[in-house]
């Protein structure tokens, strides 16, 4: 039977307290009772009044450090000198036996275990009803009258002893839950912070592959065409070639600022995403000789109506598509389908390229993984056909439903 700690238990130190106040007041109406009881008189009165002032400073002393802080030098050492100055006492003045209901719960908090408490419970009220049989001159009818109270008094500092028992166990219990749900509280947080962390890493990683990193690769691809056309000596498009270079480099550095800025795609910055999609056509046609068409299946005022964060969501999917038939698929011609239907906002990406076999798209670069995440965490999903030699189709749909969902996906891409 441990007694919680004050740091881990201050409700318990409070109700201790409780203990303490009571203790005394009895302490003080016992020794007002001796000072103005006419069976008390001359050395009687000295020694019991001098047994409750023992008992007093005891319980200071020895009690109450004991009970913060388990000594049980402290608990046996008090529990005899509590014994014995109570037995005294009630040897000298046998009115002073209520004494007996603040005492005995005193052996049940000092116990370290129920077991240790019984036998000092019975050796207490053994010495008391001694110290009565004493003071009544040992007689017979004193023995018999003595007897039931005795009897009594042990079977109600036994049921008052187990209880305290159970309230300690149960306040235990309580405080290793509580310090159980603290921990568990602590790790969810921490589990929470760290999936949060990781949740950021993949969207900027995402940001940076459709931004940045496409970016880079046109240039390089412009640069090194442009290298190969001066070995030629044609000059004229070399011109072309390094106006483009320093256009999609200065649309990277903005795309970088926007990055730092608040993740939000600079070329939709008063712009709808027809207008993107068709500037993104011809900036890839113009780059690579590829024939690029856009397609619109629903107004241009319904696509501008759409949320920033779905438009973010689809351009993105355009962005990625076109890069990977950049690098792979070796197309002649690309056609972007943007449409409206009861199932939601979709945009469709069709090559004519060289296709590749889907058994082997688990073996994919970051790219696709990370437009089907981004389409995921709007609600979406990312639907991809191709075999080899038969071109590819990349078809993305968000539901109606998915807006509020790509609005705070938006805000951190």
């Amino acid at each position: 039977m441990q007694l919680p700690s004050r740091v881990d238990q201050p409700v318990w130190t409070r109700t201790l307290i409780g203990w303490h106040v009571v203790f005394y007041a009895l302490l003080g109406v016992i020794a007002l009772v001796g000072l103005t009881s006419s069976d008390l008189q001359g050395h009687r009165r000295i020694a019991y009044l001098g047994l409750v002032t023992v008992l007093a400073i005891a319980y200071w002393v020895l009690a109450i450090p004991a009970m913060r802080t388990r000594n049980q030098f402290q608990s046996h050492l008090y529990r005899v000198v509590m014994i014995g100055c109570v037995a005294g006492a009630v040897g000298l003045y046998p009115q002073s036996i209520f004494i007996l209901f603040i005492v005995s719960p005193q052996i049940w908090l000092l116990s370290q275990r129920m077991w240790d408490a019984v036998p000092l419970s019975l050796i207490l009220l053994f010495t008391v009803g001694t110290a009565q049989l004493w003071s009544a001159g040992w007689t017979a009818d004193a023995f018999w009258d003595i007897l039931p109270w005795m009897v009594i008094s042990l079977v109600v500092s036994l049921m008052l002893g187990i209880w305290i028992d159970r309230v300690i166990e149960q306040s235990q219990q309580r405080a290793e839950l509580i310090e159980e749900l603290e921990s568990a509280r602590d790790e969810l947080a921490e589990a929470h912070h760290t999936a949060g962390v990781m949740a950021e890493r993949e969207r900027m990683a995402r940001e940076i592959h459709d931004t940045l990193a496409q970016g880079m690769t046109s240039v390089v691809m412009l640069a090194q065409t442009a290298a190969v056309e001066l070995q030629r000596g044609s000059l004229d498009p070399v011109a072309g070639r390094l106006a483009a270079i320093e256009d999609t480099a200065r649309e990277n550095l903005a795309e970088a600022r926007a990055l730092v800025a608040a993740f939000t795609p600079v070329a939709l910055t008063g712009a709808t995403l027809a207008e993107v999609l068709r500037r993104l056509a011809e900036r890839f046609a113009a780059e690579t000789g590829v024939d690029v068409q856009v397609s619109l299946d629903m107004p241009d005022d319904e696509v501008a109506a759409l949320p920033q964060a779905q438009q973010v969501v689809l351009l993105r999917a355009a962005q990625e598509s076109l890069a990977n038939v950049r690098k792979h698929a070796g197309a002649t011609s690309v056609l972007i389908s943007l449409s409206m239907s009861a199932g939601g906002v979709g945009i469709e990406i069709r090559d004519d390229g060289s296709g590749f076999s889907l058994d082997a798209a688990g073996r994919a670069g970051f790219g696709l993984a990370a437009m089907r995440g981004r389409v995921e965490e709007s609600g979406g999903t990312v639907s991809v056909e191709s075999a080899p030699g038969r071109g590819t189709r990349v078809a993305v749909l968000i539901p109606s439903g998915a807006a509020d969902s790509a609005s705070d996906a938006g805000e951190g891409s």
